[in-house]
């Protein structure tokens, strides 16, 4: 029982239901070891004893995280406080809320005092000649002078809608609220001050989904990079009309031979991976003076590719990156010109820290190897005085990795612009892993953040009875909320600098999380609980800023309520059509008009199966070849079949399918006719799906049985296909037709309209 109680305190469950009506205790070996990766002893029953004495005795006045919502009613550690508290607002230094630096606005001072309205004023109105009383509260976006207000008496505010009279909103922002009680106890604690949703995409839209390394253009270094991404963009903004490509995470591979090739699993979830550089399109490239040595270069570059698209290789992030590296270092060689040179200061002021120990850590591994934990010991702890040492004598290698930094995210930059200037209302939409490689830059720099010794996964389910481990260890929540969240956002400002929106994987960590301790099964794990509402926050601000919209990867095992909140702040679920049934009724397929508005619906991800492959069975068939199936193949094949009988009939039905059965291209097309009849704000199109590809590019489940991250985007018979050619397809084209917005009629000049 104590265990329990202990656990709860933080956030640890003791039990989950994976099904209405099933219950699961989670083993007590399991709770111990999670409590102790947030730094709680438990042991002994002792040991649970003292924590849990300890924990119930701290009485705190604030969290060290609070959240306010614009125009919402104030969380309950403000909206209770004693009568009589004093209240002060700052703006943290280092936030970017647009306030020059060293200059933040003033403070906002507030006092809650035990006093009514003056005689004959409404119930909520500040005292005659309080500060609060001349001048109305700061808004979202602005500054204000100290100011002072008076709460009313708590009854009147019990159901009230909106804050009370004594708050004067802060700016949207992050901030330090510094609380003082008439008792003299004091509290501070950061203060998160959010709009109340994120923006919305301005219209219903169309756009597509690609892996970009798997787009290779007949520029490409052997992969697809920023270039390929920019010429999509522009191209399907202006011939096709849509309104975003959707992109894999371009995070921060960890180096090594080979190197982990899965986007999903980084170095480093802040910094983009320089491998995905154009290396023509960089200023200095054409002012190199050894043209011999990138002329070598280039033409190496050229066979990758050569045997990526007609010699059936896979595609080899390791020799990509090579070649590239190479040619970097030529052009990092030229001096930058004064504006270019300003422009990199600016963005290394901009950076900062995070980006110094991303660069230094990366000169680390060049030398030592990619995995921290086997480095020299002083080089362990990125604040220690050897760790000091190293930066200074590899300060040419820190530079250079600075360097590429500035020179990814002036890419990612341009193609965002890029897609906006063709007219796309989103743009590119980048993707945000659940999280990063034990061994890599973010576990390194931020140590004291993650919960080592523990994994993310997922819990055993219907449709993997072990349950998962991806190998990521995850943030420790404690630690985020007494840091004011401080590395989620800078990472989700990263991210969202250079983007139309943000896809956040897996948007269900935001709530909990399921740990698995090191060496144990993942059916031994349990969910580790965050302060969603702090998470949200953080988000919902850094989007606000951005102007951005953010898609949540809803799919799979979610909490009751989880859908709900992110509906609320504005946050985009995912709909795959296959999974799109009515499950509280027949099971049938989902009719189009009973499908949520707020989502990106898709016919598939890079996790399933292409359409062309679901319509003819032949991801069954594929599984069954590398040994996946528990069941007969007569069995999958037939209970597949079923599935997609009903789905095809359905189309028959609402008229979508005019050719009739046994087209496959003409299924393609009535399946995304589908997704565009629902009310869907954002449709997606699995861009191999506009060729036929039959591969899917990750089999979830597999390793080395299959070449998961590694294929180019190829025709109906395995074929590699280039960015030119999947423009010029006819296949694509008559598909795209399905999603053109029909414009009306418009006469001609001097014709009257029938």
């Amino acid at each position: 029982m104590g265990l329990s109680r202990l656990a709860a305190l933080h956030g640890v469950a003791t039990s989950y239901s994976p099904s209405p009506d099933v219950t699961v205790s989670v083993p007590d070996d399991t709770v111990i070891a999670v409590l102790a990766a947030l730094g709680v002893d438990a042991g002994t029953p002792a040991d649970v004893r003292k924590c849990l004495a300890a924990a119930e005795s701290r009485s705190r006045l604030l969290p060290p995280t609070v959240v306010v919502w614009a125009g919402e009613p104030l969380p309950s550690a403000l909206a209770g406080l004693p009568p009589g508290s004093t209240v002060t607002v700052e703006p943290e230094p280092s936030d970017s809320s647009g306030h020059p630096a060293g200059r933040p606005p003033a403070p906002l001072s507030m006092r809650a005092r035990a006093a009514g309205p003056a005689p004959g004023a409404p119930a909520g109105s500040p005292a005659p000649g309080s500060p609060a009383a001349d001048a109305p509260g700061a808004a979202p976006g602005e500054t204000a002078e100290t100011a002072e207000g008076v709460v009313p008496p708590r009854g009147d505010e019990a159901a009230a809608p909106a804050p009370p009279a004594w708050w004067i909103p802060p700016p949207h922002g992050v901030h330090r609220i510094h609380v003082r009680t008439p008792d003299n106890r004091r509290a501070t604690a950061t203060l998160v001050a959010a709009p109340p949703r994120v923006p919305q995409p301005p219209e219903r839209t169309h756009g597509f989904l690609v892996q970009l390394y798997s787009l290779l253009s007949a520029r490409s270094w052997g992969m697809g990079d920023l270039g390929d991404l920019t010429d999509l963009a522009v191209w399907a903004g202006r011939s096709v009309g849509s309104g975003f490509v959707q992109v894999n995470p371009l995070h921060a591979a960890v180096p090594g031979k080979p190197t982990d090739p899965s986007p999903y699993r980084p170095s480093s979830r802040r910094f983009p991976d320089p491998v995905h550089l154009h290396v023509e399109s960089i200023p200095e490239y054409g002012h190199v003076r050894d043209r011999a040595t990138l002329d070598d270069l280039r033409q190496d570059a050229a066979a990758l590719s050569e045997a990526v698209l007609n010699k059936g290789a896979l595609i080899d992030r390791d020799a990509v990156w090579e070649l590239k590296r190479q040619a970097l270092e030529l052009v990092v060689q030229v001096p930058l010109t004064p504006g270019r040179r300003a422009d990199y200061c600016d963005f290394l002021a901009e950076q900062g820290q995070a980006l110094e120990d991303h660069a230094l850590w990366c000169a680390l591994a060049e030398v030592h190897g990619p995995d921290w934990h086997t480095w020299p010991e002083a080089l362990r702890d990125p604040r220690s005085p050897g760790t000091s040492r190293a930066r200074s004598e590899l300060l040419d290698r820190v530079d250079f990795h600075c360097r590429l930094a500035w020179l990814t995210a002036g890419q990612l930059a341009a193609a965002q612009r890029a897609a906006e200037d063709a007219g796309m209302g989103v743009g590119i939409v980048h993707d945000l892993a659940v999280g990063v490689h034990p061994a890599g830059a973010d576990t390194w720099s931020q140590q004291e953040a993650f919960a080592h010794g523990m994994s993310v996964g997922a819990p055993p389910d219907a449709f993997n009875a072990r349950g998962q481990d991806w190998g990521l260890p995850p943030w420790r929540p404690d630690v985020l909320a007494a840091t004011g969240y401080a590395a989620y956002r800078g990472l989700l400002r990263g991210l969202l600098a250079h983007a139309g929106a943000l896809r956040i994987d897996h948007v269900m960590g935001l709530f909990r999380l399921w740990w698995v301790p090191e060496g144990r099964p993942p059916t031994d794990g349990t969910y580790v609980a965050y302060d969603a509402e702090a998470m949200l926050a953080v988000l919902v601000l850094e989007a606000h800023r951005a102007g951005a919209a953010v898609v949540g990867e809803d799919l799979g095992t979610v909490a009751p309520g989880v859908r709900e909140a992110l509906a609320r702040r504005g946050v985009l679920g995912t709909s795959v059509l296959w999974f799109e049934r009515d499950w509280e009724g027949d099971g049938r397929p989902l009719a189009p008009e009973k499908w949520r508005r707020d989502c990106l619906a898709t016919a598939t991800t890079h996790d399933l199966p292409s359409t062309a492959a679901r319509l003819t069975g032949d991801h069954v068939t594929l599984r069954h070849r590398l040994g996946l199936l528990t069941r007969s193949l007569e069995e999958e094949l037939t209970e597949d079949a079923t599935d997609t009988a009903e789905w095809l009939a359905l189309l028959a039905r609402l008229r979508m399918l005019p050719e009739g059965d046994g087209d496959e291209e003409a299924a393609v097309r009535a399946v995304h006719r589908f997704l565009r009849r629902t009310p869907a704000r954002m449709t997606g199109v699995w861009l191999p799906d506009t060729v036929g590809d039959r591969r899917p590019q990750n089999l979830p489940g597999t390793w080395d049985q299959y070449p998961n991250w590694r294929l180019p985007i190829a025709d109906p018979e395995g074929h590699p296909v280039t960015l030119e050619e999947i423009t010029a397809s006819p296949r694509l084209h008559a598909l795209m037709e399905v999603l053109r917005p029909r414009k009306p009629h418009t006469a001609p000049p001097g014709e009257r309209r029938p």
